[in-house]
């Protein structure tokens, strides 16, 4: 899955606590073209890298969807959206944009031609 968004937070290190390696944590929001609220995903960034990204920063997330179920402070059941990223990208402008969606258009035209 790709999703295109908007850093609310800071990426912050976090260390697994199953594996001791570390990882990058954020939150991102998705925003609707036509004036619908955002959709916001926490994203994990399997990699111990830095992703070089800071609040407000454009970006393109590419990894695996899942729903993160836990009980929250309160004690009731609660879910987020979460994104395992093995890639994120920050895209500087329009121009950023629309060349990545043109490169994943051609990734997409030579997986058909090759099905085919």
């Amino acid at each position: 899955m790709q999703v295109f968004g908007n850093v609310g937070t800071d990426p912050i290190r976090k260390v697994s606590k199953a594996t001791q390696k570390g990882y990058y944590e954020l939150r991102l929001s998705e925003n609707r073209k036509n004036g619908g609220e955002a959709t916001w995903y926490t994203v994990r960034l399997a990699k111990d890298k830095n992703p070089g990204l800071e609040r407000g920063s454009f970006c393109k997330v590419t990894g695996t969807l899942k729903v993160d179920s836990y009980i929250s402070r309160d004690g009731k059941p609660a879910s987020a959206l979460l994104i395992i990223a093995f890639e994120i990208v920050k895209i500087k402008g329009a121009d950023d944009l629309r060349a990545t969606r043109d490169a994943n258009r051609q990734a997409e035209g030579k997986k058909e031609a090759v099905a085919a």
